[in-house]
């Protein structure tokens, strides 16, 4: 499919743009769910993705919309907040930068059509389970159930490239597997080994990219869990108790098998 030259700025900018509400969603989903299970007898005000404003951690300064544009605005700040000073993370203009990449990468590879920017939606939800996973070992309804629904769906009109029946399959199996996996460990060692969103994300994954992709996701999904643990245990910083979060894994590998299908039949 032949892409006019201006389609790529475009579409790196509405990544962009798509990237920095991503932070919005990665900062305040945890908080949003932490927030709804306090007790009433601590009301505090309702944390929305839109209510406050947008503002500073720490001095709670309120962004300007100058202070808001995507990348531009942590180069104009030089990554430090206009009133008190204090660094900016280096994660919010990562995000923005990694989501209009990978938008680029799907248009580039399912050209722009609705399958295109289906899997751009999808590669985004991915990018933001990673890092609120990493944030807070959190993998919310809110993003893995659309994200399931929407894969089912948009299977059963032909924009994900997924039959229907592969990806209905994709889903069920996904969530079986580590529903069991969870039960199995929770009978020999007494505790939850795989958390519910990891089930559910699963699913999601494999109800955009069918049944047979499940040996290939698992299996790139442990590698890279395994060498990231390894290097981090030669450097001491996992102790036998420590919680590794699963979801980052996972999500690479439905990202990179987005694209790329190694085995046959995906």
């Amino acid at each position: 499919m032949i892409v006019a030259d201006w389609t790529w700025p475009l579409v790196a900018l509405l990544g962009l743009v798509f990237g920095s509400f991503l932070n919005v969603v990665i900062y305040r989903l945890p908080q949003m769910i932490l927030q709804g299970e306090a007790t009433v007898a601590h009301p505090t005000p309702p944390l929305t993705l839109s209510h406050p404003r947008s503002h500073c951690p720490h001095c709670g300064h309120t962004l300007a919309a100058w202070e808001l544009m995507p990348v531009l605005s942590f180069v104009l700040l030089r990554g430090r907040c206009r009133v008190c000073k204090t660094s900016i993370s280096w994660a919010y203009p990562l995000t923005e930068l990694f989501n209009a990449a990978l938008w680029v990468i799907c248009i580039a590879y399912f050209g722009p059509t609705p399958q295109g920017w289906s899997w751009a939606v999808y590669a985004s939800a991915l990018l933001a389970l990673a890092r609120i996973d990493l944030r807070s070992t959190l993998l919310p309804d809110a993003l893995t159930l659309p994200l399931l629904w929407a894969g089912l769906l948009l299977a059963s009109v032909g924009w994900t490239g997924t039959s229907l029946q592969n990806a209905v399959w994709g889903a069920a199996i996904g969530y079986s597997l580590f529903w069991a996996l969870d039960r199995l460990y929770l009978r020999v060692r007494g505790r939850h080994g795989m958390g519910g969103g990891d089930a559910k994300l699963l699913a999601a994954m494999l109800a955009w990219l069918g049944w047979p992709a499940m040996v290939a996701v698992l299996l790139l999904a442990s590698l890279s869990a395994l060498l990231v643990v390894l290097v981090q245990s030669l450097r001491g910083r996992v102790q036998a108790d420590t919680q590794i979060p699963f979801g980052p894994y996972l999500a690479l590998a439905g990202l990179v098998l987005m694209v790329w299908h190694p085995l046959p039949g995906l």
